[in-house]
């Protein structure tokens, strides 16, 4: 049974918490957890700044993963030599669990695209210690079809898989198409998951999404494997899928912190405040 779209959405803009020169769109937003399952909130962040006025900086998480996936621009991030980046077409994959404090720093001019996602963690592994995985776009497996490229950064795709290690089975898969092409992906039947659109249109079943939309996939009440048939418009299209099972698991989420219950975000913040977070290039 072919995946199907059962519902698009158009997310609005807002400003972003830079202030001037950063607007963001909330693709997904926490307080539909129940509904959007594993993924927790998706921001595609655009950010275009002087170099005049730095911002960013070191920030906690705890009890989650983020998954920035940049599009455009360049991102420093510090490692364990002081300062890295990530570039259009990099993933920083970060298991926050018990707790980690990371960098996103802008402190010159940059013009910046970036999608966050932040992905649950099964309950069993929500205080594991904390790790990251930077993934370089021109390392990933890439499928190529006629007219049609996709890149994987997590799960497989007709014969490739990702090296990604991931607590919850993941598909993360930036898809370009010529005028007119398709290409297929394989999803399991209890994998929810979506399509965002970013440049051009596609056309899943009887649906079109567009740059700007996300189209969410059916569940099929049935077990199995089916296929995502993506067609692009006449001027093409890039979008991104992601596609995660499902944890069935309720969440609290305030501010940083993601827990099971009120007492995992108090205990969260003063673990912050006692200093017992160490930064992430620790890890590395």
């Amino acid at each position: 049974m072919n995946r199907t779209v059962s519902r698009i959405e158009r997310p609005a803009p807002e400003p972003g918490f830079l202030g001037e020169g950063h607007t963001a769109v909330p693709v997904i937003r926490a307080e539909q957890f129940e509904r959007n399952d594993p993924f927790i909130l998706l921001m595609d962040d655009r950010v275009h700044l002087s170099g005049d006025r730095p911002a960013g900086g070191p920030h906690p998480h705890a009890g989650f993963e983020t998954v920035t996936l940049v599009l455009e621009g360049k991102l420093r991030t510090h490692d364990r030599n002081g300062a890295g980046f990530l570039e259009a077409g990099d993933v920083q994959w970060m298991t926050a669990g018990r707790g980690v404090i990371h960098s996103e720093t802008m402190d010159r001019a940059v013009d910046l695209r970036i999608l966050q996602l932040w992905l649950t963690l099964p309950k069993k592994d929500r205080w594991v210690c904390p790790a990251s995985q930077d993934i370089r776009g021109t390392s990933v497996p890439v499928r190529r079809e006629p007219g049609a490229e996709l890149k994987l950064y997590s799960g497989s795709s007709r014969g490739l898989k990702s090296p990604t290690l991931n607590h919850v089975p993941v598909t993360l898969a930036d898809i370009r198409l010529e005028p007119n092409a398709s290409v297929d992906q394989d999803l399991d039947h209890e994998d929810n998951g979506f399509v965002y659109g970013l440049e051009g249109s596609v056309r899943i079943g009887d649906r079109v999404i567009r740059a700007g939309e996300i189209g969410w996939l059916d569940r099929p009440l049935r077990k199995g494997i089916g296929p995502l048939w993506v067609t692009a418009g006449e001027s093409g299209a890039r979008v991104v899928l992601y596609a995660g099972r499902m944890q069935h698991e309720p969440i609290v989420h305030y501010g940083p912190f993601v827990g099971d219950s009120n007492e995992d975000i108090v205990r969260a913040y003063q673990n912050y405040r006692a200093g017992q977070m160490g930064h992430i290039h620790a890890l590395r």
